[in-house]
């Protein structure tokens, strides 16, 4: 891994969620809140629509990390504040982008800010990991 610098891009990615990934990763976890994919129960707590689960949302962020770094072991800690949800269509689904950057680093491990988008707007705040760099 070359010298980084605060600043530095070190990964980014677009997702596109649909219905099916919705399903997938309920079945995974084992959230199956009817929010993340009935249209009629989310409009009936007064959601604009079905919502991406917060924690798979979240998962997709980290990840985006995981190419660059080559093990996610080298993940030391990493945390978020949810913004707003990510509204997934049934036709035509949800993009979510992911931006990496430096946003401090010292001998031994980085902090990396992860700037994480849907429909033009930020979903998660202070996203950050801080990560083993040997």
């Amino acid at each position: 891994m070359s010298a980084l610098t605060v600043g530095d891009v070190v990964a980014e990615r677009t997702v596109h969620l649909t219905r099916e990934s919705l399903v997938r990763y309920a079945g995974a976890s084992g959230d199956f809140n009817p929010i993340h994919y009935r249209d009629d129960i989310a409009a009936a707590v007064g959601l604009p629509g079905v919502l991406a689960h917060g924690m798979l949302t979240m998962g997709l962020a980290v990840q985006t990390l995981v190419p660059w770094l080559g093990d996610v072991g080298r993940i030391i800690d990493y945390g978020v504040r949810f913004t707003r949800p990510v509204v997934v269509d049934a036709e035509e689904g949800a993009d979510v982008s992911v931006v990496a950057k430096v946003g401090a680093v010292d001998e031994d491990t980085a902090r990396i800010d992860l700037t994480v988008t849907y429909d033009a707007a930020t979903v998660l705040v202070k996203a950050q990991a801080r990560v083993r760099l040997a």
